[in-house]
């Protein structure tokens, strides 16, 4: 049995971490994706880079990561307002994508708190947005991962998984 430095059992299996984290990120994608065609098509005066940096901005403050692009961190600065305005209406321009935003926080939440992170603000910020579904259930970590993959694959980000099918049975 796997226990954190106070004795106490992990919510999460440290193995699995690192697979849940791959998950959180493929929702961070499909958020982004889905912004980025949904700033695309309202701000039609606007030509690229604007939906890529805008979309990246607003998914780098929803879920409380560093830009990786500078670009994006200078557009964020400079449109504070117009990012804030975006992430109030998030639950309207997403609404597809609010049960996986959800449980995607959640996971976060929960992996960040075996890391020894405090992120509970992004929830917070999140449940203030109307961004986080509160009644929804908790899934388990493997329950969470198949949704994730699966939603992905119908976003065209992943190859859809092949199922093999079960061994024949021998004739008796």
């Amino acid at each position: 049995m796997n226990q954190d430095a106070t004795g106490e059992q992990p919510l999460v299996d440290n193995k699995v971490i690192p697979v849940m984290r791959e998950a959180i990120f493929t929702v961070q994608m499909l958020l982004f994706k889905v912004l980025r065609q949904s700033v695309h098509d309202r701000y039609v005066d606007q030509a690229e880079p604007f939906p890529v940096h805008l979309a990246g901005a607003v998914v780098n403050n929803l879920f409380g990561t560093q830009p990786t692009d500078q670009a994006v961190a200078a557009f964020a600065g400079v449109n504070r307002e117009l990012v804030e305005r975006e992430l109030r209406e998030l639950s309207s321009h997403c609404q597809e994508l609010l049960p996986v935003l959800t449980d995607g926080l959640r996971m976060k939440t929960i992996c960040d708190n075996q890391e020894g992170i405090h992120s509970i603000p992004s929830l917070l910020m999140a449940k203030a947005l109307g961004i986080l579904q509160e009644e929804r259930d908790l899934p388990l970590p493997s329950t969470f991962m198949l949704q994730v993959r699966a939603l992905a694959s119908a976003h065209g980000l992943i190859e859809p998984m092949e199922t093999t099918p079960p061994p024949e049975e021998p004739p008796a």
